[in-house]
């Protein structure tokens, strides 16, 4: 029986070689499929550890009549501890999930091959190193890929599916089947730093980082704006504070140093700063957030201005169809409208730039920019409405537009002047790099969708993103951002532009 279809036998046999968080989480989630699993690390404490893990897990699930208690009972007698790497010479299939070093990989990877059949499957759930580099040290590469799962395991249901250089193309599809009947949703990836999920990360944390690094707004300004405005699930500095900037600073570095300084992924100063300062996050206390007593400290809302009078507001029609939200707003304030073709010289001036700051918005449109106030129309305006002053914007217009927006309880950011506001370069990023790994070629479009919904737990894929706020609009704010900075992260992909030049679906692969 070859490899390829050892994976669909029913007494298929599966080593674990690595009992921590990972190990024991994949142990699991195979014995709940039905398979004979062997558990091994040097560690007989891990092991242990492992086991009272797996089986509070399951009892826990038969206590809430996810599964009954029989169920529970078969799925703690399928792991099998062994005291020695030989005991998993009958496997058919071995997942090592040790440290991340590529030396102790590799010396494992050769122990292996002494150990197990020519035609077992071996698998890395490395999350960072190259599986061509893994598999180097092997015999037998073609037999080795990535199954990269995600913590917690048996709630991540996502497992990325990665070939090296010399994997054979039947090992990768034996996998994905594998990580189908585990209940994972399989993603396949070429090998590449960060691989997908890790990768398509870059877009909201580093995009995040450059705009509290520009003095652009503060980090919870950006996170309450991408919650609430963006309807993402966290912002950028709140997922730094849950994950530990101890551990993301070093990746931020990484992935910018594996990609040849790519501009895309380059960090900032701050993470490194706070790290050095000991300010990690939530297992610290403190990080971006203040954590007393554990929990979360918010800052407190803005009180939006109380005027006795407010000026009346004129609203740019330089692009009609985000002008129109904007008037509806207002209307339903009870605000007083200039409808004249230019403003009143006493009007509150609106504008809704894509990718363009305030000021050089108001120049171009030849108004006054004392008062002149940008409004972000990229998401509809009933979440968190997003304002930006010029440099001179006076403070009557300023406090004016706020206490406007912040109308019938509405939820105010005002930042300062930016191209492209918050949400529309972080968004715009993230898209971006979707559109570039589909144009390498290292997943396809359904699969950068789906690894990016499971994994980071965004509202939507990046492609899909894309495609409902238009590839038009999106290339419009990339195309100004770049030339209003001459900054080279954010020069539009090729995958995104002839698709937006086109019509076309940003999910539309080629031939």
């Amino acid at each position: 029986m070859t490899a390829e279809a050892n994976i669909d036998r029913d007494d298929l046999a599966i080593g674990i070689v690595g009992a921590g968080a990972m190990g024991r989480g994949i142990a699991q989630v195979a014995a709940e499929a039905g398979f004979a699993v062997r558990l091994y690390d040097v560690s007989l404490e891990a092991v242990g550890s492992a086991l009272k893990t797996i089986a509070t897990m399951v009892d826990r699930a038969a206590a809430k009549g996810r599964i009954t208690a029989q169920d529970a009972a078969h799925i703690r007698s399928r792991v099998t501890v062994t005291d020695t790497l030989s005991d998993l010479a009958p496997c058919h299939v071995v997942i090592e999930a040790i440290v991340e070093d590529l030396d102790a990989k590799q010396t494992l990877m050769r122990a292996l091959e002494a150990i197990v059949a020519d035609d077992c499957l071996i698998a890395s759930n490395t999350s960072s190193l190259s599986i061509t580099a893994i598999a180097a040290a092997c015999r037998l590469p073609a037999r080795v890929a990535g199954m990269h799962f995600f913590n917690p395991v048996p709630l991540m249901r996502v497992v990325e599916v990665v070939g090296g250089l010399r994997t054979a193309p039947e090992t990768t599809e034996a996998l994905v089947r594998l990580a189908g009947r585990f209940g994972h949703r399989p993603v396949r990836v070429a090998d590449s730093p960060g691989f997908l999920v890790n990768h398509a990360g870059r877009g909201l944390i580093t995009e995040g980082l450059r705009i509290v690094q520009e003095g652009v707004a503060t980090p919870h300004d950006v996170d309450r704006v991408m919650r609430e405005a963006a309807g993402f699930r966290m912002g950028p500095f709140e997922l730094f504070d849950l994950t530990g900037l101890d551990v993301s600073a070093p990746i931020l570095d990484l992935i910018y140093a594996q990609f040849y300084q790519e501009p895309r992924f380059r960090p900032t100063p701050l993470p490194r700063l706070r790290v050095a300062a000991g300010l990690y996050g939530r297992k610290s206390g403190e990080g971006f957030y203040r954590y007393p007593d554990g929990r979360q400290e918010q800052p407190p809302e803005p009180v939006p201005p109380t005027l006795p009078d407010r000026p009346p507001v004129w609203v740019s029609a330089a692009d009609a169809a985000r002008r129109a939200p904007v008037i509806d707003l207002l209307a339903g304030v009870g605000a007083e409208i200039d409808d004249g073709a230019e403003p009143h010289r006493d009007s509150l001036c609106l504008v809704t730039p894509l990718g363009a700051d305030a000021t050089t918005t108001a120049i171009e449109q030849g108004l006054d920019a004392e008062r002149t106030m940008a409004v972000d129309t990229l998401f509809d305006l009933a979440g968190r409405r997003t304002l930006m002053a010029t440099i001179v914007t006076a403070d009557r217009y300023r406090a004016a537009a706020h206490a406007l927006f912040a109308g019938a309880g509405g939820k105010v950011t005002v930042i300062r002047d930016s191209t492209g506001f918050i949400a529309q370069r972080v968004v715009a990023t993230i898209v971006n790099i979707a559109c570039e790994i589909a144009q390498q070629r290292i997943a396809a479009p359904d699969d950068i969708d789906a690894a990016v919904t499971l994994g980071l737990g965004y509202p939507e894929g990046p492609l899909a993103l894309g495609d409902r706020l238009g590839g038009l609009v999106i290339h419009a704010i990339l195309r100004t951002l770049h030339d209003m900075t001459g900054d080279p992260r954010y020069r539009p992909s090729p995958w995104l532009s002839r698709r937006a030049a086109l019509g076309a679906s940003l999910r539309t692969p080629e031939a």
